[in-house]
């Protein structure tokens, strides 16, 4: 269990937590700013959760490299760690009324398919590497989540609709980079 190993583990431990705070309801009076924006403390301290999260994505694989320490293990554990983040928070989004079912669903099941199509590939002895459209995909959807959970701060002061727009960008990104994904390796899916 190497340092790699431990932060990716550590992005897995967190998803219960920001889920607690997400959807167990504490009732302490919401922060409020002025009449139009209010924000519950639970969503600020799962908000800083997820970014913190979510920062440690790339710099676990960087240090594992760097360091000469890529395990099956991480490889197996790090785009699980991954998927349960985005998984757990766009499913809680839902629940909360902050972001329609079938676009979770949409980027969801985006994941679960280039997924697999990453398994076919390494039955294969090959390994598929990021896309400059996975790395955009996922950029906006932390985008996306992370002004979700912030109820549209700061932008709901000057009354731009900002998660609505990155929400409709994230779907199409993640529905893009999905078809990338499976037209630059459609020689790994067996057609018969």
């Amino acid at each position: 269990m190497n340092l790699a190993n431990k932060i990716t583990l550590a992005r897995i431990i967190l998803v219960p937590i920001i889920m607690v705070f997400l959807l167990v309801n504490i009732d302490i009076k919401p922060l409020e700013f002025g009449d139009d924006y209010s924000i519950t403390y639970n969503q600020i301290i799962a908000a800083i959760i997820f970014i913190i999260a979510a920062s440690t994505d790339g710099l676990d694989g960087y240090i594992a490299r760097k360091n000469k320490i890529v395990t099956n293990l991480g490889k197996l554990l790090d785009p699980l760690a991954d998927k349960l983040l985005v998984a757990a928070v766009l499913i809680s989004l839902v629940q909360m009324d902050k972001l329609a079912a079938w676009m979770a669903i949409v980027i969801i099941s985006r994941e679960f398919a280039v997924t697999g199509l990453r398994q076919i590939a390494l039955l294969e002895g090959s390994v598929m590497a990021a896309s400059k459209w996975g790395k955009w995909k996922t950029a906006v959807q932390i985008t996306m989540i992370i002004s979700l959970l912030l109820n549209n701060f700061p932008f709901s002061f000057i009354d731009f609709p900002f998660d609505e727009i990155v929400s409709w960008i994230a779907v199409l990104i993640t529905v893009y980079s999905g078809f990338d994904y499976f037209f630059k390796n459609k020689h790994l899916i067996p057609v018969q």
